[in-house]
């Protein structure tokens, strides 16, 4: 080590000269202190002044980039506003299915799925939003034929979720679920199943949240805002649940800010 470095950098444990056994081996286990010090010494001498790691890019994510705004939402569209009254009717009601999902999660925990029903791992971000949306949202197909219709095919239109599946899902799981959906929604449209799936991953979703909850739901809403601006047809059905996703995350989850002003 150079002087002017090791006054930057003294050693915490200094060794002194001290007369070692000739058959000193630093291989094999040290009998006395200033053997032990001495190994220290020669161990760390022998460690590369620069150390590179090797990463493989394969593992990194695909998302590098986050972008982080402080705004609120955009206000909704003139004559869309939701009222004081209808926004605290929603959170009453969801405050309601959230204690009624924590009672009874035990017992739906219990009950067995269908054979057809396979959920991914957590980390599988294709398979959940497969698994949620469906086929046909999934890869933007057009509406079932005829004959598909005599029957549901939950691979193609999705599995709801129902209240046996949900009630599997642990918090880990519940986050990057919603982180899937929520980053899908940032590029497509709005549709029914996705609203139910962010409504029930809502449900789940405990409180305190943790800080990558606490963002991804502030996300979500201003997702919500930006959609139902650009709602050409002005679907009020659509609509209304875009207000009602913003509603709770507002004003149930306490982000007061995105809040919509009462019309």
């Amino acid at each position: 080590m150079e002087p002017g470095v090791e006054e930057l950098m003294p050693r915490l444990l200094p060794v002194d000269d001290c007369d070692l056994a000739e058959d000193f081996d630093p291989t094999v286990p040290p009998r006395t202190p200033q053997e032990y010090l001495k190994r220290v010494q020669i161990e760390a001498a022998r460690c590369p002044d620069v150390v590179v790691a090797q990463i493989d890019p394969k593992k990194l994510r695909k998302r590098q980039t986050v972008n982080i705004s402080i705004s609120g939402c955009q206000p909704a569209p003139e004559g869309y506003s939701p009222t004081l009254k209808w926004q605290q009717q929603q959170v009453a009601n969801f405050s309601a299915v959230r204690q009624s999902l924590n009672k009874h999660r035990n017992h739906w925990q219990s009950q067995h799925l269908d054979s057809n029903v396979s959920m991914p791992k957590s980390e599988d971000e294709e398979g959940w939003k497969k698994f949620c949306l469906g086929e046909r949202v999934y890869s933007e197909t057009e509406a079932l034929s005829d004959n598909e219709n005599l029957g549901i095919d939950y691979i193609k239109v999705g599995f709801p979720p129902l209240l046996s599946i949900v009630s599997r899902m642990n918090q880990a799981t519940v986050t990057s679920v919603l982180e899937y959906l929520t980053s899908w929604f940032g590029e497509k449209k709005f549709t029914p199943e996705l609203g139910r799936w962010l409504y029930a991953l809502l449900a789940c979703l405990e409180k305190p949240l943790l800080p990558e909850a606490h963002s991804l739901i502030r996300q979500l809403a201003r997702r919500c805002s930006e959609v139902r601006v650009l709602e050409e047809n002005k679907n009020e059905e659509q609509i209304s649940a875009l207000n009602l996703i913003i509603c709770l995350v507002s004003r149930y989850f306490d982000q007061r800010d995105l809040a919509d002003e009462p019309s």
